[in-house]
């Protein structure tokens, strides 16, 4: 049977008829009791904020999630979108997507009344049951509620009249979910225009006396320093969310590969390109570093994006050398990170500190997380082999970002125990690419922990390592 076009057969249908938040309570149990991933796009969530947030559905609160930026939160709540029902029915051509049971506006109150069960329906898919603003400080109340329409009023209407208000971004998504991100950055006599739609469920325009029992769910973001401490939402608005969710940067390197993993995109090349898992840690371990940095502004943070604008650089950089030297593969390397570092200078909020630091604390904690990576994976791993080429006096070797791998490996020469050194670092299929780059990375390593010297040569990514005392 095809869907129902008027009220009458919605009525005969036996429709199920539900607010916005008993529909998406419903959806969400049944997707529990069945066991599925409920957002399977959100990395590292799953004991700590989901819960929280599933618990706020369920109870069928407003929400505000807190936390830094890139924390996932506008995806959290593009993902709640997911619970919605496929298609609901409306009121064909109303602005605010009335019920056809409980029209709320004027021009559907009196359609009803004329036409009865024969007022004509259409049907909403959940993406239409969305609208996401972000919060600045120009944004106005007619954006977000309504306000007088003037050619409405010049077609001959009275300025008393329901019909000429020209509702704003908050009516028009009734029976949906609003999301406002940002909110600290609304004025404040904007923030006291959403009292009534998070306690009341109405709206009011300019002294009219109209009332619009909408039924939505109200998600804003927040960052958790306006909120808890500069007091930039206002109390009684606080006070009108339900449920606070408490979002949070991954807590393992291996999360943060998951998230770099699932949203970098690959940079376009004629040849394969392949990331080593121990570069992307060095990239995890990085972020990580800044997070712990004194240096950083702790309120503005490391975005994850940073990580995965990271991991984006260095591929792009692996497929630029291998265009350059007609290379077979890309395989990013140790002579790459300079260019990381390049690229993301301005992505770092630091803290009051001398001009000109920033590019010195940015290269110490690449190094940092360069030795945390080595010592993890290779401690313990014999690099007598590798560093009795450097015990020759005058052996040295020079490498560059766009150094072929095959030069390196001609100048290193053969060394045994090559393929231990690739199962410690996770490396599974070997390649010129990938030895090139996992010996420059055990160069890099044994500079760090002071068994081999380094000197950077002309432009940076260009580097010789030699012999230390001793070796």
């Amino acid at each position: 049977m095809g869907r129902p076009t008027s009220i009458a057969e919605l009525r005969s249908s036996g429709y199920r008829d539900r607010t916005v938040k008993e529909e998406l309570r419903a959806n969400l149990l049944e997707r529990l009791e069945r066991g599925e991933d409920l957002f399977p796009s959100i990395v590292g969530f799953s004991d700590s904020v989901l819960p929280a947030l599933e618990r706020g559905i369920l109870a069928g609160h407003d929400l505000i999630l807190l936390g830094e930026r890139g924390q996932a939160k506008t995806r959290l709540i593009r993902r709640i979108v997911d619970l919605l029902d496929d298609e609901v029915p409306a009121i064909a051509g109303c602005e605010v997507n009335d019920h056809p049971f409980r029209p709320i506006c004027a021009r559907c109150r009196h359609l009803v009344a004329d036409e009865g069960d024969a007022v004509a329906i259409q049907w909403i898919g959940r993406e239409d049951r969305y609208a996401e603003k972000l919060a600045t400080p120009d944004t106005s109340v007619a954006d977000l509620i309504g306000d007088v329409d003037p050619i409405r009023v010049a077609e001959g209407r009275y300025l008393a009249d329901e019909l000429t208000i020209h509702y704003g971004m908050i009516p028009r998504t009734n029976r949906g979910i609003v999301a406002i991100n940002e909110l600290p950055d609304l004025p404040e006599r904007i923030q006291v225009a959403l009292f009534n739609i998070l306690e009341e469920r109405d709206v009011q325009i300019r002294g009219y006396r109209v009332r619009l029992p909408l039924d939505l769910l109200l998600v804003a973001t927040a960052n958790p320093d306006d909120y808890t401490h500069r007091g930039r939402i206002v109390s009684p608005l606080k006070d009108r969310f339900g449920t606070q969710v408490r979002t949070h940067y991954p807590e393992t390197i291996g999360e943060e590969i998951r998230i770099m993993d699932q949203e970098a995109r690959s940079s376009a090349a004629a040849v394969p390109l392949r990331v080593p898992v121990y570069m992307k840690e060095i990239l995890a371990a990085l972020t990580a570093e800044l997070r712990r940095s004194p240096h950083v502004n702790h309120r503005s943070g490391v975005s994850v994006r940073y990580s995965i604008g990271n991991l984006e650089v260095l591929q792009a950089a692996a497929v630029r050398r291998a265009a350059r030297t007609g290379e077979p593969e890309a395989v990013p390397r140790i002579c790459d990170l300079p260019a990381v570092l390049e690229s993301s200078l301005g992505r770092v909020e630091f803290d009051t500190i001398e001009e000109g630091r920033e590019e010195e604390i940015l290269a110490r904690a690449l190094k940092t997380a360069e030795l945390e990576v080595f010592r993890r994976r290779l401690s313990g791993y014999d690099f007598g082999p590798l560093l009795s080429r450097f015990a020759d006096e005058g052996f040295a070797v020079e490498t560059s970002d766009l150094t072929p791998a095959s030069d390196l490996l001609a100048r290193i020469g053969e060394l045994p125990g090559l393929a231990k050194l690739l199962e410690r670092l996770g490396v599974e299929e070997e390649s010129p690419g990938v030895a090139a780059s996992a010996l420059e990375f055990a160069l890099e390593g044994s500079h760090l922990s002071r068994r081999l010297n380094k000197q950077v040569v002309g432009r940076p990514g260009a580097s010789r390592y030699e012999g230390a005392g001793g070796v």
